[in-house]
């Protein structure tokens, strides 16, 4: 079959989607599949005049509105930008992995099938990213483009239970949403034997408030306060960088945590580390904990949505309480209080990761949905292992 798999982000950029789709398409150029990829680069911008209708609702009261205007005017970019690079091009079907790529292969190539794998939820993150208000213009907007992927898309999936109940509520028929978790090769994590005289904790993850950086420096805080000795690296970038600097200082951790900005490949350095911890405020499905899970690390995270999915609390991780510094201190000090147990979470983390969140598992499932749009064209050799 010849696939087309459209992103917004361009493939190099951080992040679940971007680090797992590009995988995705090398196994299945192995086996004699072609899988090209598609996004918009960021400088497009402007670029699109077409008039936006949506078949579900009327955008136009919505008009006016800054974030409004900016997602309609990206949506029309992203179809110039379509007509530009793809016209003439044929596929058998084309798998999305945004709201705008979807809609935008579908107002070009109405006769193809297209997918769409709704990864995470624009609208929750600028909620707790404090730039919209939840019921507001921007939300009720946002929460309108489920339905209307309902409406234009052949297939609608996405990654994690908890998730597809969320956007089902915005669905006239949720139970047909299929969930696909995501998946990684594990080739790309390697586990490295070492020992950490100071417990090393690590997050990984974008400088927004929806992260919830500002628990995770109160809950160090407090281990400070305990005397429970440790070492927190900070792995990314984002708007609030500067504001969580300041808030170490005045908690008198900045001699105890590490910024080290935007890593393109965070998984080489992950393995030297000894604890993985993100308390996110929501969370589709939280990419980072499968892949610190591969590196061998013990899991600790907040008790919403994918990361729960994840982790069984005291078996290959911990949960906690979103917003409760204390609570993730407690759990932070249970694994630097004792090696033993942190190991045997991190053991077990590794072995779940592996078998539930195997990309050869994606692979597996995605094949069985791709050519049920379709009887198989040419395949090369398609009976070898993905």
């Amino acid at each position: 079959m010849n696939i087309l798999q459209a992103l917004f982000f361009p493939p190099e950029q951080p992040g679940g989607v971007s680090s797992m789709v590009p995988h995705i398409g090398e196994r299945f150029r192995k086996i004699g599949w072609e899988m090209e990829m598609f996004s918009l680069p960021k400088r497009i911008r402007n670029k699109g005049h077409d008039e936006i209708a949506f078949a579900t609702f009327d955008w136009q009261p919505y008009a006016g509105n800054a974030i409004v205007d900016k997602y309609i005017q990206t949506y029309k970019d992203y179809i110039w930008w379509v007509k530009l690079r793809l016209a003439g091009q044929k596929y058998d079907l084309i798998h999305a992995h945004h709201p705008i790529a979807a809609m935008a292969m579908k107002h070009i190539f109405p006769d193809i099938p297209v997918l769409m794998t709704v990864h995470s939820s624009y609208e929750r993150e600028l909620i707790l990213n404090g730039r919209i208000a939840e019921g507001g213009v921007e939300h009720r907007f946002l929460t309108s483009i489920y339905g209307e992927l309902e409406h234009q898309t052949d297939r609608l999936m996405t990654v994690s239970n908890s998730f597809a109940q969320y956007i089902g509520e915005y669905l006239k028929e949720p139970q047909l949403t299929e969930v696909i978790p995501n998946g990684y090769d594990e080739k790309r994590f390697k586990p490295i034997a070492h020992e950490n005289e100071v417990t090393q904790l690590v997050t990984v993850c974008r400088l927004v408030p929806a992260k919830g950086l500002d628990i995770l420096l109160h809950a160090c805080a407090e281990l400070r306060k305990r005397n429970r000795p440790f070492v927190l690296h900070i792995i990314g970038d984002g708007p609030i960088r500067e504001q969580l600097e300041g808030l170490s200082q005045q908690l008198g951790i900045y001699d105890d945590t590490i910024f080290y900005g935007y890593m393109l490949h965070p998984e080489e350095l992950l393995p030297f580390f000894d604890v993985f911890v993100l308390p996110s405020r929501a969370e589709a499905f939280g990419s980072v904990f499968a892949e610190a899970a591969l590196c061998l690390l013990a899991l600790v995270g907040t008790d919403v949505g994918g990361i729960a999915e994840q982790i069984e609390d005291g078996a290959n991780g911990l949960l906690v309480p979103s917003e409760n510094p204390v609570a993730l201190a407690n759990a932070l000090e249970t694994v630097i209080a004792d090696p033993h147990f942190r190991y045997e979470m991190a053991r077990a983390g590794w072995n779940k990761a592996k078998k539930t969140y195997s990309l050869n598992r994606v692979i597996s499932e995605l094949k069985r949905i791709y050519t049920s749009f379709g009887s198989e064209t040419e395949q090369g050799n398609d009976n070898q292992e993905t």
